[in-house]
């Protein structure tokens, strides 16, 4: 059962050069796009991470996990696991790992649609929304289940 209190989450879309980032609220089930943060040496940024959670204080981290049967895949896959242990770790909020199959290939044709060009950083943030939407949808089932 989900818990209720759960009002700001943030979502990431991690990767070894950019991390995408969206926050979203549990009342609306809806996520915007917030500024990617840059990884040093393939490491994320921790305090820039740190900076970003101090300022939207969530009650829940979402990490996109990407699952494939590609080797390239099994490697990310791992990485966002690793990253996961990282946030919660550092950072003592729960975190929660959610399948982000074809995210990318998704906000990468809605930026298509939208005729604006978009850097790859916003293209992160925008599947990190895409992650985080889904994360919120599945919460909003749940609640209605209990």
């Amino acid at each position: 059962m989900p818990d209720a209190a759960i009002e700001t989450v943030i979502g990431f879309d991690y990767g070894t050069s950019w991390i995408g980032i969206a926050v979203g609220q549990t009342l609306t089930a809806q996520a915007r796009p917030l500024s990617a943060i840059k990884s040093f040496k393939r490491s994320p940024n921790w305090e820039a991470i740190s900076l970003l959670l101090s300022e939207w204080k969530p009650q829940k981290l979402i990490v996109g996990l990407p699952t494939s049967d590609y080797s390239e895949t099994k490697y990310m896959t791992d990485k966002a696991s690793r990253f996961s242990r990282q946030l919660h770790g550092r950072f003592h909020i729960d975190t929660q790992l959610i399948d982000e199959r074809l995210t990318t290939r998704e906000a990468y044709t809605i930026a298509i649609a939208s005729r604006k060009r978009k850097s790859k950083s916003e293209i992160d943030s925008l599947s990190a929304v895409l992650i985080t939407e889904t994360w919120l949808r599945e919460y909003q089932r749940q609640l209605g289940e209990a």
